[in-house]
Parts: structure tokens; C-alpha cells; sequence
């Protein structure tokens, strides 16, 4: 494997080929800080550019297009409550108190570092372990994605700050979004109210809406000011001490599960961001700062998306099994460079392969020498006072849900899903966990269904599967320390409640 890494190290160092690595990654990095424009409008508007580029080449540059968001999506995310990309929904949870309360440079420092330590982690198993991770893939049916789609779904009900029950009930509002359009059964319309919406609405939409438009509407009300003027100074940016002591954990936990749900097909990154979040919350010894601007849950999320961008390669090109839209994009492209994607690719195509996961190595790094050197100029947007940019961060959201999908629906139910993520946020409803189950809903519904086809609506096969019952077990305990958490801190608080008076003179 390492000699074969090292072939593939060779084809990248090309000065060609270095040019065009260096040019996706910078591409990509652009194209994730615009809000709503995403890996996939770009490689698609990019792909009639392969076509006079050999077949390695074009897949380094367009490869680097597509990790190189997840670097960029942080930025906007973290300085504007803009996610650039749906898996950087999470770095807002984390990031924007913190560039709120002044340390927006040392937040853009922590999502740059974690992203390029999981994008590391992620080529380092791409390496080591892609052919196992491929056999496990191909145990995963469709019981078993449905298990892990509940699992997503539980796990989504913590990453609010609020209250569980009412984080639940937002996940189950996501799922609700997430029936509109045609049933892909039977091809009926579900709750379309007008053409525009056979193709169910536009994660884009939902995701600008409640994270960006809902963000102006807060700041218009509360008539913010730009108080804060931001520090630039180079050692600003970087974490105190006790603060990096409690870095490594959340970054290696994060990039394990980004790497896992990389590798299956239909997950991607923002799911692996989501669970990422979740679990860095339930490991934390300190859970009530998550949503305050705490470190750990904004490393854990950026070094998960990373690694599952890194890994969502593996069952593409080694099955020819896209995890997303984006891979499909990359079969395409390798299929009109007249090369087929599937298990002979790493023997046929060795050049290719390798060099197509040598140039992950090499373009992490030149992510992070692009980073750092401009957290600088990046925190010196927050100088801008907020009336100056509400009308430039509203025209951004327009144009990037309009060249989405080319819908002025899609417009204006951006503008609805703000007034309702406003809403959401006054009475302490968490916009994150709708998010969620807006993207696992369909995933949900899609494999149950074959699931009670193929085994003629037997429930038992979702327990007695060896992975659906470690799945299922692993659900019934995160319900079960939920509801344990629950109730010790209802005792904590009824405890201190009653002490209170009696201690007083």
C-alpha cells in the first residue's frame, strides 16, 4: 500500500498536475464561503473543462473542488451564520458565538487545523483500509441503513442546546419537509401545493433559511451593532493551552465517525457532522457550554466532514457506488474519460487511483497554507458594521438559492423558512435538529420500504441482523442515558431548589 502511495505521490508532484490540484482546492475554498452555491453547481459547471484534461487530472482537480468547500463552508459559517455547505450547518452552532464574542480568528484557526487533521486521518485510512472498509459497506442492507437512520434520528435530538423532547420535535418537523414532493415508490405527489414543488423543497433553502435569513431578521430586530472589533494580531488566533488540551479528543472521535459514514454509500458528510456534534455533546464533561462558542463542538464536526470527504472515494471508486450527487458527478467524469469506476479500478488504473488519494494528502496541505495566512483578512469582515452587510449577505443567499435549482420558489420559501427560524429561535426551538431530519427522513422511508419488500414485512429482521442489532442496541441506549440524564438534572435542579431557601437567613 505504501509503495503504491508513493507512485501516487509521484503523479501528483507533477508540475501539470500540481497546478490543477492546487486550482480545485482553491476553487473549492471560494466556492464553499458563497452561501448556497456548494461543491456540486460548481464541478458541474467545471466538468466540460475535464474534457481536454487527462482522466487523473481532471479527478485531482475536481476532487479538490469538492473537500475544498468543506474548508471554505467553516468561514461563512463561523463569521456570518451562513452555511456554505450543508455539513458546515453544525460549524455555526459553535463558531458564530465565538466570532459573536470577539474570537472569531481563533474559531477560523480551530476549524482550519481540525479540518486538515481530519482530512489527514481520513487519507491515512483511505490508505490502510479501503478494502475492509468496502467489505463492511457491502454488508449494509437495507435493514441496516434503516437501524442507522434511527440511530441518526435519536442522536439528532441532541444536538440542540435546549430541551431533548422539544429537539425530537423538531427533528420530526425535518421529516415532515422531507415528504413533500413525488413519492419515489409510486411516483404520487405528497403535499404539492404548486408544480414547483414535484421535486420536494431544496435543502439549500431550508438550510440559508433557518441558519442565514432568520440570523438578519434577529440582528434587524435587536438593532445590532458591531460592537466588537475583532483582534488580527497573529497570536490571537491561537488556543490558550488548556483550550488545546482539549482539542485531540473531540478531533480523533469526530474524524473516526466522519471516516465510517464517508464510506457508506447514501450518508456523505453532513450526516457524519451531525453525529459528530451529537456524540462530541454526550462525551463533554461540561454539555451545557455546547452552544456558547465551546471548542470541542466546533472541532469535532469540522474534522468529521472532512474525513467522510476523504472516504466518500472509497465505494466510488472502488464499488463505482456514488454516496452522493457529488460522486456521481466524479463516475461521470471518469466514465467519459472512458474509465469504469468498480473493484478492477485499483489493478487497471493504479496511476489513477493512487494518484487520486496521494493528491488528498498534498491538497490538505495546501488548504491549510491557504487558511491560516488569511484568518486575518477573513476576521476583518466583522469590522463591517451589520446594517452595511445585511443587504450584501441577503442578495448571496438569493443568488445562491436561485442558481441552485434556477426557482424564484425556492426564493421566497427561503424568505418563509427565515420568518419561521426567527420564530423558532424566540421561543427556544433549536433549527439544527430540522436540518437533520429533513436529509435522513427520505433515507428513512426509502429503506424501510425495500426492506419490508424484500423480507415480505418481517419487523424482526431489523433485531435479529447481527449489525441492525448493534445498531438497535446501541439506539436503546442512547434513549435510555437520555432519559437517565434527563431526569438527574431535574433531581440537580428540584435539589437546588429547595436548598436555596433553607440556606437563606
Amino acid at each position: 500500500m505504501l509503495e503504491q502511495f508513493l507512485l501516487g505521490l509521484g503523479v501528483v508532484m507533477q508540475p501539470e498536475v500540481l497546478v490543477y490540484a492546487f486550482a480545485g482546492v482553491f476553487i473549492g475554498q471560494v466556492i464553499g464561503v458563497l452561501p448556497g452555491i456548494g461543491a456540486i453547481t460548481a464541478i458541474s459547471l467545471l466538468l466540460p473543462v475535464t474534457f481536454h484534461l487527462d482522466a487523473t487530472t481532471s479527478i485531482i482537480m475536481l476532487a479538490g473542488i469538492y473537500y475544498g468547500s468543506q474548508y471554505g463552508g467553516s468561514i461563512a459559517s463561523i463569521l456570518l451564520n451562513l452555511p456554505g455547505t450543508p455539513s458546515s450547518v453544525v460549524t455555526c452552532l459553535e463558531g458564530y458565538p465565538l466570532a459573536r464574542s470577539g474570537r472569531a480568528g481563533m474559531a477560523l484557526f480551530t476549524a482550519a487545523l481540525s479540518s486538515f487533521l481530519g482530512g489527514m486521518i481520513g487519507v491515512a485510512i483511505v490508505v490502510l483500509a479501503a478494502i475492509p472498509m468496502t467489505t463492511i459497506a457491502l454488508k449494509f442492507g437495507a435493514p441496516e441503513y434503516t437501524m442507522l437512520v434511527v440511530l441518526g434520528l435519536m442522536a439528532a435530538s441532541m444536538v440542540g442546546t435546549g430541551s431533548h423532547l422539544r429537539a425530537l420535535a423538531m427533528v420530526l418537523v425535518g421529516v415532515a419537509l422531507g415528504l413533500v414532493g413525488a413519492d419515489a415508490t409510486t411516483g404520487y405527489y405528497r403535499y404539492v401545493a404548486m408544480p414547483e414543488l414535484a421535486d420536494g423543497i431544496s435543502l439549500v433553502s431550508l438550510a440559508m433559511g433557518l441558519f442565514g435569513v432568520s440570523e438578519v431578521i434577529r440582528n434587524a430586530a435587536a438593532r445590532a451593532q458591531s460592537k466588537v472589533q475583532p483582534q488580527i494580531r497573529m497570536r490571537d488566533i491561537f488556543p490558550s493551552r488548556s483550550e488545546a488540551r482539549t482539542l485531540p479528543g473531540p478531533i480523533l472521535r469526530g474524524a473516526g465517525i466522519g471516516s465510517f459514514f464517508g464510506a457508506l454509500p447514501g450518508t456523505g458528510a453532513a450526516i457524519a457532522s451531525f453525529m459528530a456534534y451529537a456524540v462530541e455533546k454526550r462525551f463533554s464533561r461540561v454539555p451545557k457550554r455546547f452552544g456558547t462558542g465551546h471548542l470541542p463542538g466546533l472541532a469535532a464536526p469540522e474534522s468529521s466532514n472532512n474525513a467522510a470527504a476523504q472516504t466518500g472515494f472509497i465505494p466510488t471508486l472502488t464499488l463505482g457506488v456514488p454516496g452522493d450527487a457529488v460522486m456521481a458527478l466524479m463516475i461521470g467524469a471518469l466514465i467519459l474519460n472512458g474509465i469504469i469506476p468498480g473493484p478492477r479500478l485499483m489493478v487497471d488504473q493504479p496511476t489513477l487511483f493512487w494518484g487520486v488519494i496521494a493528491s488528498f494528502f498534498v491538497g490538505n496541505i495546501i488548504l491549510l497554507l491557504i487558511n491560516i495566512p488569511l484568518i486575518r483578512l477573513w476576521v476583518l469582515m466583522l469590522r463591517v458594521p451589520y446594517q452595511k452587510l445585511y443587504p450584501v449577505i441577503v442578495i448571496m443567499i438569493c443568488v445562491g438559492v436561485y442558481s441552485h435549482r434556477t426557482s424564484v420558489i425556492d426564493v421566497v420559501l427561503t424568505l418563509v423558512f427565515g420568518i419561521l427560524g426567527y420564530l423558532m429561535k424566540n421561543y427556544r426551538f433549536e433549527p439544527a435538529p430540522v436540518l437533520l431530519g429533513f436529509v435522513l427522513g427520505p433515507l428513512l422511508e426509502d429503506n424501510f420500504r425495500r426492506a419490508m419488500l424484500i423480507y415480505r414485512g418481517d419487523f424482526t429482521i431489523f433485531v435479529t441482523r447481527p449489525i441492525c442489532t448493534v445498531l438497535f442496541t446501541c439506539t436503546v441506549l442512547l434513549i435510555a442515558f437520555s432519559i437517565y440524564s434527563s431526569i438527574s438534572q431535574r433531581r440537580r435542579m428540584a435539589a437546588a431548589a429547595t436548598d436555596g431557601p433553607a440556606s437563606t437567613p
